[in-house]
């Protein structure tokens, strides 16, 4: 659903950084803004900014979302990925994970329908800041998740209601799916 003159390409005019690196996947197979998003919640996870996830800030990341997992599994599932000498995960640590568990859980040679697949992904993005179910992402909602990831954002209402405006081409204030699907293909994040 474009709105009239519009078009997809004055849509995608937003940014959330300097990138211009724009993509219509939001897979996490995809290679096109794979390493931009993975680089994104590398340096989310590394709460205190030394260049490596530690298994304590892993744990921490993964239970502010909800996923709560036990530490000796953890630390079993990605010790293999860390380099002899390190505390945790470099950047490439990370990375070699995230492709090994890309190909436990979804394989090298599994054919998929690109579309629908987007759309799954989508939606399930989409569940994560639609806390209530409800089919929309308020400003409350959003600023739930923000601050559960301990961004900034999440302690400024006023801010998050500005994101929320910027995507809300209804005006209703709030983000329906189809809007978050758009800003989700227009939206570029900047590399660290």
């Amino acid at each position: 659903m474009e709105p009239a003159g519009g078009g997809a390409a004055a849509q995608c005019n937003r940014s959330l950084g300097k990138g211009n690196t724009s993509s219509s996947s939001f897979r996490l197979r995809s290679p096109s803004l794979n390493k931009i998003r993975l680089r994104r919640i590398f340096d989310i996870f590394d709460k205190n900014n030394d260049g490596v996830i530690s298994l304590d800030e892993l744990r921490e990341a993964l239970g502010l979302l909800g996923l709560n997992a036990n530490m000796a599994e953890l630390e079993s599932m990605i010790q293999s990925h860390i380099q002899p000498g390190n505390a945790g995960l470099t950047y490439k640590d990370f990375e070699d994970l995230h492709v090994s568990l890309n190909n436990v859980f979804f394989g090298l040679d599994e054919v998929v329908d690109e579309e629908a697949q987007e759309e799954s992904d989508l939606s399930e993005a989409f569940k994560v800041f639609d806390e209530d179910g409800d089919g929309y992402i308020s400003a409350r909602e959003l600023q739930v998740v923000l601050g559960k990831l301990g961004l900034l954002e999440g302690g400024e209402i006023d801010r998050v209601e500005q994101m929320i405006s910027s995507v809300d081409s209804n005006h209703d204030g709030r983000v329906d799916f189809f809007e978050f699907k758009n800003m989700m293909r227009c939206v570029t994040v900047p590399s660290s």
